[in-house]
């Protein structure tokens, strides 16, 4: 686990990239299409450039992987046993349409799970970090933190979080078994975020996501006292195994 000092300066680290991010989302700006036909922007680069290079001061020992890292380094990852995974803007699509709901994560990797986790949202100036040793927290600007936790028991009806952008049929499949649910759309890891402060019950994501997607949320969410479990199996999500794809399976995030 890194020092508390290297947590503060990545929590500062986060601020700044959405700081710049910021900047962009107030003005015209261009998309641009990947070779996946997911959709890209200056504002994800600015940041990828803004987070990586930083983290290269802060730890220089400890390489880095973003989602816009260059294939050869996709490669690399296969022989480290600590490394820092970000996704420099979470929730493209949220940002195009210009509704706050993107988000900056970043995560320390050590032996296949994430050990630290940041998620920043700075359209709403909320952080979330954390960790299974250390507990997690919310903070609205840079004051008022607060230590979240998961719901501990489900009053009233249950609230079950989806995707703003990409809810699945198997989603609509899953939710008819709480016909008395509430559902709760949301974009980005701050679904995974809803669940670890006690304002959701479940999270179910039945479509494609990648692992810089859900390492940051799921240390939040594992030092609130939840879990980020393999839909199919119960395990919990693990990162860097063995496998050429980063996609993860489809999960549940609950309490």
């Amino acid at each position: 686990m890194i020092s508390k000092n290297i947590q503060v300066d990545v929590i500062e680290l986060a601020r700044l990239a959405g700081h710049r991010i910021m900047e962009i989302y107030e003005k015209d700006f261009s998309v641009f299409e990947k070779e996946d036909l997911s959709p890209l922007t200056e504002a994800d680069l600015i940041s990828h450039q803004t987070i990586t290079n930083k983290l290269a001061e802060i730890t220089p020992d400890i390489p880095v992987l973003s989602e816009e890292s260059a294939s050869e380094e996709l490669q690399n990852r296969m022989s480290w046993d600590s490394y820092w995974l970000i996704d420099p803007l979470d929730g493209t699509k949220e940002f195009i349409k210009k509704n706050g709901e993107f988000t900056i994560n970043i995560a320390l990797i050590e032996s296949h799970a994430p050990s630290f986790g940041v998620v920043y949202a700075p359209a709403l100036d909320v952080s979330y970090y954390g960790g299974r040793e250390i507990g997690s927290f919310k903070a609205i600007g840079v004051e008022g933190v607060v230590e979240i936790r998961t719901k501990k028991s489900t009053s009233g009806n249950m609230k079950i979080v989806g995707s703003r952008s990409h809810q699945s049929e198997e989603f609509k499949k899953f939710i008819e078994n709480y016909p008395n649910a509430d559902i709760i759309s949301m974009g980005s890891s701050l679904k995974i975020c809803l669940v670890a402060e006690g304002e959701a019950d479940l999270y179910p994501r039945l479509g494609p996501t990648s692992e810089w997607d859900t390492a940051a949320a799921q240390a939040v969410l594992e030092g609130a006292g939840g879990q980020l479990e393999d839909y199919n199996t119960g395990k919990i999500l693990g990162y860097n195994k063995k496998k050429d794809s980063l996609l993860n399976p489809h999960f549940l995030a609950r309490s």
